[in-house]
Parts: structure tokens; sequence; C-alpha cells
């Protein structure tokens, strides 16, 4: 096998950081493989692959010892330009990619900057669109996490590079599109190209992958038994305590709920009540209206039509105000919207009353060490817990979750679940998620709920 990528990093810092995030670390991608990079959640995976496609130090800053080797090259050498031209990148924030408001736009747009014909450019686009499954004409603002992440894919694909990194690319894709991707890149594999996953999702990405890569104490070491290795971090997670809360009266009551983007309708007349006290799950392909109807529930956007009563505070006006927001927790699909004060202390503490509970909290989420950190310095998934710990610390009645799991290692999402359920008996609260880990999905819930065509079914 040629070498796609060969790492030697002696150690690398960050700027802001007190110790290095990694030291003495070889690691390598080869072409003709699909290589997983596998570790816990904040070991510094995401840091690798930003040290291979240049983003670390071009752009993010940081002491860097050692050499990179991309294509038999030193990339020291090598510009952001030309290093993009060889290695094209999924990063785990697929929205901070994503530039123009038209899918067809968006696709275009490194393929302009590589200089491509325009018939080439016109190729690719109808090609990666229609196999990610996205409509070329659609606005890139009204996707779903999950549709977002296929289009930044689709944008990626279209540049025809090489080597490919994905940094979570599996995080907000339902089971359909997880496969027609996995599928994707074992073909591209099979093509000649280099493909490095980072990801948690181990049970899906089993069947995929030729060469497991582990990142453990700063150091990258390869996995003799695949296997083995990822079998043991994919069993389902149950909530084994039982859920002894009476579910008798309604929460909510949602009656004919519409909502349209433009010319595409995304709800088309839901009905839903939920009882108090009950945990709900939204399920569905990506686009099908989840997040939608979460943030329509939690008064952050308005339906065209269609009612929703709410029996959780009759003090509640139907507006939404301070007092709604206190009684309604929302964990949002990407952390970076609700992360705005200049420590994760301090971020768990805004909004709280009762502040030894939430520091708490924040122990039982290994945040402790954290706590002085500026939470846009954390990776995706530290971020994840710094979000769901400071809604869990307000106590709120309602407590909506949109993909709170992306990003966690297996040990990490077992904790997170057992926190979560805890709460939920402590408090009694009224729960509705959204995920598509399967090994998570039955201990979020009671019952599930799917949405087609923008209906429930």
């Amino acid at each position: 096998m040629k070498t796609a990528v060969q790492v030697n990093c002696k150690k690398f810092k960050y700027y802001y950081a007190q110790e290095n995030t990694l030291e003495n670390l070889d690691f390598e991608i080869n072409y003709g493989q699909v290589t997983l990079l596998s570790g816990l959640s904040g070991c510094g995976k995401s840091t690798l692959l930003s040290l291979i496609n240049g983003i670390i130090p071009r752009v993010i800053q940081g002491e860097f010892e050692g050499s990179i080797f991309i294509d038999g090259e030193n990339s020291a050498c090598k510009s952001m330009s030309q290093i993009s031209r060889k290695v094209g990148s999924v990063l785990q924030n697929a929205e901070s990619q994503i530039i123009h408001s038209i899918v067809e736009d968006e696709i275009a747009f490194g393929c302009e900057n590589f200089g491509f014909t325009p018939e080439t450019i016109y190729e690719e686009i109808e090609k990666s669109s229609s196999i990610m499954e996205i409509k070329k004409e659609w606005k890139t603002r009204t996707l779903s996490g999950g549709q977002k992440q296929r289009l930044v894919t689709a944008s990626t694909l279209a540049m025809k590079g090489d080597i490919l990194i994905f940094d979570e690319p599996l995080a907000n894709l339902d089971g359909r599109g997880a496969k027609i991707l996995l599928e994707l890149l074992k073909k591209l594999a099979a093509e000649g190209k280099a493909i490095l996953l980072v990801e948690h999702r181990l049970d899906v990405v089993l069947p995929f992958v030729d060469v497991v890569w582990q990142l453990k104490n700063k150091r990258a070491e390869k996995i003799s038994d695949k296997e083995s290795f990822l079998k043991s971090q994919t069993d389902i997670i149950e909530d084994k305590n039982e859920n002894h809360i009476t579910l008798t009266e309604n929460a909510l009551e949602i009656n004919e709920l519409k909502k349209s983007f433009g010319n595409r309708t995304i709800l088309n007349g839901i009905n839903l009540n939920v009882k108090k006290g009950e945990r709900i799950l939204l399920c569905g392909e990506n686009g099908c209206g989840k997040s939608t109807l979460m943030k329509t529930i939690a008064r952050l956007q308005k339906a065209d039509s269609g009612i929703i009563l709410q029996h959780i505070d009759n003090k509640c006006s139907n507006r939404a105000n301070k007092r709604w927001f206190k009684n309604c927790g929302v964990v949002f699909q990407n952390p970076n919207y609700q992360l705005f004060m200049p420590s994760v202390k301090d971020e768990i503490l805004f909004g709280t009353d009762d502040k030894d509970y939430a520091l708490n909290l924040a122990d039982e989420f290994e945040l402790g060490p954290l706590l002085e950190r500026h939470p846009h310095s954390l990776s995706e998934g530290q971020k994840r817990r710094v979000t769901v710990c400071a809604i869990l610390a307000q106590k709120p009645k309602l407590l909506l979750l949109d993909e709170p799991t992306v990003g966690q290692d297996y040990k990490t999402l077992q904790n997170m679940m057992s926190i979560i359920n805890n709460v939920h008996r402590q408090q009694e609260n009224t729960m509705i998620s959204i995920t598509h880990d399967i090994r998570c999905m039955t201990a979020l819930c009671d019952r599930k709920v799917n949405i087609y065509d923008g209906v429930i079914k």
C-alpha cells in the first residue's frame, strides 16, 4: 500500500493550553483503505485532523514539533491552497463550512477555486448532489443538520481530492444516509483514494473499515483485533431503572401544525399529545421535520398554522418570554449556538438558581477539569456535555434534546444517559429527544414518534 499521509508529531500544544495535546505520536493512512481513528471525547482526534489538513498551525495557532508528509511531500512547505488540492475535509461542525445560500453554489464554490471548467463543475454538481440526495436548488439555511452534513460531503467529493478526511460524518445522519455515505467511501477507497474517518458510532462503521487506530494518552496505536475492539463499544444502552412517573395529564397538545420554508413543506399537519413526565423520541429521516417541530414547540420559530397548547405552567402566556424559557430547556443540535459565556463554569451557572446542584452536575459529566476553559476551546463532544449540563442545571419542566449525544465516546455516552434519566426521575420533567444513535435510542424514551412526509405515522 502506498502511504498517503505520514505524521510524526513530537508535540503539539495550543497557545492557550497548559500541556501538550499530542506527544510522540506516529500515524499514517494509506491509499486504497478506509482508516478509522477512534478515541475518547476530547483526546485530540480533531487536532490530529487539523494538523493533516493544514488548519493547524496556519489558521489555529499552536506549538508544533515534528513533520507531516502528504503524498510524500513535506506539508510544512505547502500553502493551505496546495494542501486542499490533495486533502478534502468534512469538519465536525458541517455548518461552519457552508458559505453560500443555495446548494448548487455551495458545491460549485470549491470547484471554481480549483479552476475546473464550467462543464466539469456542472457534472460534479449533478453527480455529487445526486449521490448525497440533496436538491441543488434548495436553500442551505433551510436544511436539517443531516442535510447540511450531506451538502458539505457533496462539496468535498466534487473537488476530487485523493485524500478525504471526515470528522464525525455520521453525527447527524439517519441510518439510510449513513449507509449511503459509508458505501460510497468504501467504493472510493477501492478506486485508490485514502479515506480517514473519526467516528464514535462504531456499530455503524464496523463493516466498512480496513484499519483502526486508537488515540490514547496523546499517542496513536494501531488496533490489531479491530472486530473485538469495535464490538466492545457497540452494545445497546438501556435505562434499567423503571419510570414510575404516572402519565395521566397532558403536557402538550399539538393540533394540525404546519410549517413551510419557501416551496418546501416541512410539517404538514402534525398531531401529537405528550403526557407530563413522558419521554418521547422523535424519529425519521434527515429533513423530515424533527428539528423544525422541536423548535416550534420551544417557541423558537412560529408555525404557519395549527395550535400548540401547553399545560406545563398555566401562568405562561402563548409568547416566547422569560417565564416560558424558565420552564422549557433546549439543547440545540449545534452547541456553538448556545455557548456564550467566558468559561465553562460561567456557562453552567448561567440561568440556574441552585449553583451547588449545577456544579455537582458538572462533576457527574466529568467537566470539573474544564471549568476554567473557554467553552469554544473545547472539542465538539465536550461542548455537547457542557450544553446538556447547563440546561439540566436550570431544572426545566420541559426538556428538549436535539442530537445531544454527538461526539461522545461509548463511556461518556453511557454516563450521559444515566445522568439524563436520573434527572428525569428526580424532577419528573417531560422529555422530547432527537437522535440517530441507535445505541442510546431505547435509553432516551418511553415512546417513539415517527415523522414521515411532514406527518406522524
